[in-house]
């Protein structure tokens, strides 16, 4: 079984001997409830006695290799750890929640994205119309002036002066007229 993760570092202090009375028995109490308490302070009890009872040698000297070996792999470790300490200060009350509010954002804008917008007008179709041949057979009729004069008003009136300047036509032309009905014989 595995300790309490909120216990462990009371328990190490515990087996040093370095827990302030109050929080010493606290923590004895629930060692009585806990199996995997009560065996994780009887490892760290034993490790710390068998370090009490080591003797230390103040001549001892390590060599450059194992020096370099130990801060090669302190190092190393520093930089799991930095990870580790990360994932172990992430707090999940505000993560969670935060996620959720991007994820019902994303999906908002992508509902949004879906819906129809409307369609911008069709782009106009330019044709290139040779700009001082007008034809100056066109029967004088409103469409073929109209159209004409869609086209260009230099145009228009370019056609206009051509059919004024051609000669009139042989057909007569009647004109109804209320002066006509009065003369009209009964």
């Amino acid at each position: 079984m595995k300790p309490c993760s909120r216990n462990r570092k009371l328990l190490a202090w515990l087996a040093l001997g370095e827990l302030d009375a109050r929080r010493a028995g606290e923590l004895r109490a629930h060692i009585e409830t806990c199996d995997g308490c009560r065996r994780y302070l009887a490892e760290l009890s034993n490790v710390t006695e068998k370090l009490n009872a080591a003797e230390v040698t103040p001549d001892l000297q390590a060599s450059e290799v194992f020096h370099r070996r130990l801060v090669t792999r302190l190092r190393a470790e520093q930089a799991g750890s930095a990870w580790q300490t990360l994932v172990a200060h992430f707090n999940w009350r505000v993560a969670l929640p935060a996620v959720g509010a991007v994820a019902v954002v994303i999906a908002m804008l992508s509902i949004l994205a879906r819906q129809p917008s409307i369609l911008p007008p069709a782009p106009a179709i330019v044709q290139a119309v040779p700009s001082s041949n007008v034809a100056s057979d066109l029967s004088p009729t409103i469409a073929n002036y109209q159209r004409i004069a869609s086209r260009s008003l230099d145009d228009f009136d370019e056609l206009l002066t051509q059919q004024s300047e051609r000669n009139p036509s042989p057909t007569h032309i009647y004109t109804a007229s209320l002066f006509a009905l009065a003369q009209v014989p009964e």
